[in-house]
């Protein structure tokens, strides 16, 4: 029974992995970021994973749906997968563990606020850090490099004359914007497809 369950599980996050790579490729542009923000809600799925089965469930099926991205979809070289799984990861990891604590409405309200902040600071360090420079290094080797990508963004948002104000003005809101509506669709989704994968998780934990 016990390796039924966690066959179970496991298939479970793969089954996520897989649809928040679906998911993943229906990407939007929002006029008022930088052309190369895109926004995508395919952290929903794993997040959804992440409160019903627990925060390592939710990393699992992040880490699968970068690696199906980087095989098959990428135009980043993979770095932008990597920086995908680190500002995803750390949302609904903080989500699932804040709400394995408090498994109310409430609690999964400052769950989601929380996972919010957490991924708006991770998303700066990692884009300051790994995207912008690697991006840069990769599309704008030959006209300017992070300068390049500075100007770029700057056409957009013209206080941006920095990397550090291209993280500040267009990185940061783009990661809260794409939180809050994250949250907004969590809330009442949670409910209608959590027994789906919270009732297997349940029995994982009695056996």
């Amino acid at each position: 029974m016990q390796r039924t369950n966690k066959t179970a599980y496991l298939t479970k996050i793969a089954m996520l992995g897989t649809l928040a790579f679906i998911v993943m490729l229906i990407e939007f542009q929002i006029p008022i970021f930088p052309p190369f923000l895109k926004m995508d809600f395919s952290d929903l799925i794993p997040l959804l994973g992440a409160l019903a089965m627990g925060p390592v469930a939710g990393m699992l099926s992040q880490l699968i749906k970068c690696i199906l991205h980087w095989l098959f979809a990428s135009t980043t070289g993979g770095v932008g997968d990597i920086a995908n799984f680190i500002v995803g990861s750390v949302f609904v990891m903080t989500a699932g563990f804040i709400y394995k604590k408090k498994r109310s409405r409430k609690g999964a309200v400052i769950a989601l606020l929380c996972a919010t902040l957490a991924m708006v600071v991770a998303g700066a360090f990692s884009n300051y850090f790994i995207m912008v420079p690697f991006y840069a290094a990769m599309y704008f080797k030959n006209s300017g490099g992070v300068q390049g990508v500075v100007d770029l963004s700057a056409r957009v948002i013209p206080a941006i004359d920095s990397k550090l104000t291209l993280i500040l003005y267009a990185f940061c809101p783009f990661n809260l914007l794409k939180g809050i509506m994250l949250t907004i669709i969590t809330l009442p989704l949670y409910k209608k497809v959590s027994p789906l994968l919270h009732r297997e998780h349940l029995r994982r934990k009695d056996s």
